[in-house]
């Protein structure tokens, strides 16, 4: 099985009669390559759940100047239709920034939550072959 854990491991098991420091500089060194390519998108994610809501209320501001320059281009008694595109479109956007906002931003903290799990396992991991390496025989 290719895993983390897996390929933490088996470096320590390749490093098999070196000195436990060494066994332990190791598994830490291949511990935290690990983690960082668990996190390497997660800045992205982290990014786009911050930022799909400001687009969506910058689009909201658009559609209202769209919708309040329509009015003052009327001269006569503006109509309902008159205003509808801009603040049809301020809504969508709303909606869709949001939308895209709240999907990033429980992705990102679900992902966020698994690598901290696997995190976890990782160190257990790695305590438990030391252990089994400093036992006497």
């Amino acid at each position: 099985m290719d895993t983390p854990i897996s390929r933490m491991l088996d470096k320590g098991i390749s490093r098999i009669g070196s000195p436990l420091k060494i066994i332990e500089g190791s598994l830490e060194n291949v511990g935290k390559v690990e983690v960082n390519n668990l996190e390497n998108n997660l800045s992205t994610l982290a990014t786009i759940s911050g930022a799909a809501p400001m687009i969506g209320f910058l689009g909201t501001v658009i559609g209202m100047i769209e919708a309040f320059m329509s009015i003052a281009q009327q001269e006569a008694a503006v109509s309902p239709k008159d205003l509808s595109g801009g603040i049809y479109e301020a809504m969508i956007t709303t909606a869709t920034g949001l939308i895209v906002g709240i999907i990033a931003y429980v992705a990102y903290n679900y992902l966020s939550a698994q690598i901290q799990i696997l995190i976890r396992r990782m160190e257990y991991a790695s305590i438990e072959f030391m252990d089994l390496l400093q036992e006497p025989k």
